[in-house]
């Protein structure tokens, strides 16, 4: 094991000392020891991983330092565009060191969404012509320094990114002191479990993925209902309001409810503008807002900065509320279910979960073939 400590110190005595990034569960002591220990101008967590690659491109213009991206190995896909038309050295040849989370790596037990990542994720690498190490739970500091000053000379020498592609349990813990704080009434499980509850049979569910899903999973056992009337969007963060967009529009006879986050909706905030481009009267957005990135170690997001809804309005949704008690909730889904979509609803509350949270106990082939049987009625 890596002490996070240690290396983190390193990185800076090597003078990388920016960072930009998607926080990753695999990585949460690292990316919780640079939050509370580099300035926030010098740690931008960024809306997704492409965008987080631009940020450390621009910083490397203007400084010719070398900064550092991490990522979970998800975001991957977001960064292709990126390293491949602005940092390859076929374009404007600007180095970036990768840290990368590797999900679901192979002969090592990870849920199914994650699976597939893990299979292609050096190999996405090697498409990429990126060099990499693999920083493993079995190395030592001595080990990761020598993986490191690698990569360091590589990138000085040939103004390529590299990547340092990290296996579970590798750096020692590190709890996040700078955390979330706020005093609302209810957590996430508590208000989707009164949406839920005030949802009409024949309406339509998807929600995003992390906790979200597993959450609504768990109610709707809690309540002894079935799953049929719910897509788990288990993985592909930021995207499940256009998958809601596209049965919206398939099925214009029934309520279509997306359960999102304020970190997907972050992640592809221009869906927004397409839903109210689209003018779906059907389509009913719940951003559930705590202000974090949840499920992977608690980094804040900029979900209590920006205004919400102001920018649902400005985008084209027809109604747009916002809720942070009981009471308020209730109210809010009234007028979200009054409204001629797309319409929107923010929920406020706080971060955390059960710790004796589960995950889905049914496949994700087994939920979408009962929701589309569901959705054919």
């Amino acid at each position: 094991m890596i002490d996070t400590e240690k290396f983190c110190m390193r990185l800076k005595e090597k003078e990388i000392d920016f960072f930009a990034g998607v926080p990753d569960s695999l990585l949460k002591d690292f990316c919780s020891y640079i939050k509370d220990n580099i300035d926030c101008k010098k740690n931008i967590i960024a809306a997704n991983e492409g965008n987080a690659i631009a940020i450390s491109s621009g910083y490397h213009l203007s400084t010719g330092k070398i900064p550092l991206v991490y990522m979970q190995n998800s975001g991957q896909g977001n960064t292709i565009n990126p390293l491949a038309s602005l940092n390859d050295p076929l374009v404007y040849s600007i180095p970036v060191l990768l840290m990368i989370g590797w999900r679901g790596e192979p002969g090592k037990k990870d849920e199914p969404q994650h699976k597939k990542q893990g299979i292609v994720t050096l190999k996405l690498l090697e498409a990429l012509d990126i060099e990499y190490s693999v920083l493993t739970e079995n190395d030592d500091f001595n080990v990761a320094e020598k993986k490191l000053e690698k990569a360091l000379e590589h990138m000085r020498k040939y103004k390529k990114p590299y990547a340092l592609v990290v296996s579970k349990n590798t750096f020692s813990p590190y709890k996040l002191k700078s955390e979330v704080r706020t005093n609302f009434e209810m957590n996430r499980e508590e208000a989707i479990k009164e949406i839920i509850q005030a949802l009409d049979d024949e309406d339509i569910v998807v929600s995003t993925t992390g906790m979200a899903s597993r959450e609504l999973f768990e109610i709707r056992e809690f309540m002894n209902k079935g799953h049929e009337k719910d897509f788990l969007t288990v993985g592909s963060m930021g995207h499940a309001s256009q998958i809601a967009l596209g049965i919206a529009l398939s099925k214009p006879n029934r309520n279509v409810y997306c359960l999102d986050g304020d970190g997907a909706l972050l992640m592809h905030l221009g869906g927004l503008a397409i839903i109210g481009s689209q003018e779906v009267g059907n389509f009913k957005h719940i951003v559930i807002n705590n202000g974090a990135h949840d499920s992977v170690g608690g980094q804040p997001t900029v979900g209590f900065n920006i205004d919400i809804i102001s920018i649902a309005k400005a985008c084209g949704y027809r109604g747009a509320y916002t809720a942070s008690s009981y009471d308020e909730l209730k109210l809010g889904l009234k007028q979200l279910m009054n409204s001629k979509g797309p319409a929107l609803l923010e929920v406020k509350v706080n971060k955390g979960a059960r710790k004796d949270l589960g995950r889905p106990t049914t496949s994700p082939i087994e939920n979408k073939e009962a929701f589309m049987n569901f959705l054919s009625k």
